[in-house]
């Protein structure tokens, strides 16, 4: 009797020790990503490791969304905000300083592959790019068109021959050229490669400001707005009369989440 009441006693004892074990190792469960833990604008959890940084909704949207945004992290962050709210994941890489080029394709392809495969992340991300962000965003949506559900450019450019401008030693030098000529021959910038986008059916919306003397319309969504319905793309731009290439972004980003909901694949 003596003994069966103390083998009873021992089972509750280690019956009581799992339970502590698995509420301890609940409460110590590791951090979604790798970095330092923060807050993105006091209300989402946020990972920045290295050059790379993730942001966590608060409630994860079905297939796991994301928006990938370039350049100019926090900078008017709205529609970031807003796609926080409705479930996406926020991711940055950056690559500042290549302009896009070869090795910052390299990178984002070798992070995509990391947050769609280890992470579970959607195949299409929705890309966002502010000012120079374009280059990456479309250079890395050219390589990659079946990998994009949409692309939102802000004020982007697409033409380095507009800016930095063809002699520039930024073009030059992450860019390869020799000189200003082969740079102005060069047929490899966004506005001169968007027939894989069209063919992939990517929507593209543009965020513009009429006056924009830093990144002219003219010179860049005009050009890319024109060619890319002419090849039976959907591509719309907002513009902003009398307005330079600051401030970016919408002050309510509404129309702009609308067009993704609407037409993202």
């Amino acid at each position: 009797m003596i003994k069966s009441a103390t083998i009873l006693t021992c089972a509750i004892g280690l019956c009581f020790a799992g339970i502590a074990s698995a509420q301890n190792k609940s409460a110590v469960q590791p951090a979604p990503f790798p970095g330092k833990e923060s807050l993105f604008q006091g209300k989402f959890k946020m990972y920045k490791n290295g050059a790379n940084i993730v942001v966590v909704p608060n409630k994860t949207a079905e297939g796991k969304p994301w928006v990938w945004r370039a350049r100019f992290w926090r900078h008017q962050p709205q529609f970031d905000l807003a796609m926080l709210e409705k479930g996406y994941h926020l991711v940055y890489c950056n690559v500042s300083g290549l302009y896009g080029n070869p090795t910052a394709v390299e990178r984002w392809n070798k992070y995509y592959k990391w947050l769609v495969e280890e992470h579970g992340f959607s195949k299409k991300p929705v890309l966002e790019g502010m000012s120079r962000g374009g280059l990456i965003v479309y250079n890395w949506a050219i390589a990659n068109p079946d990998k994009v559900a949409a692309i939102y450019g802000d004020a982007p450019v697409m033409d380095m021959r507009s800016w930095p401008g063809a002699g520039n030693k930024a073009t030059l030098r992450t860019y390869k050229f020799k000189d200003a000529a082969e740079a102005s021959a060069y047929q490899g910038y966004p506005v001169d490669n968007l027939k894989p986008l069209a063919q992939a059916g990517v929507p593209i919306i543009h965020v513009v400001g009429d006056a924009d003397k830093v990144v002219p319309v003219a010179e860049n969504t005009a050009i890319a707005e024109k060619r890319y319905k002419a090849l039976g793309g959907i591509f719309k731009v907002i513009h902003k009369k009398e307005v330079g290439h600051h401030p970016h972004s919408l002050k309510d980003p509404t129309p702009i989440v609308q067009f993704i909901e609407q037409h993202m694949k």
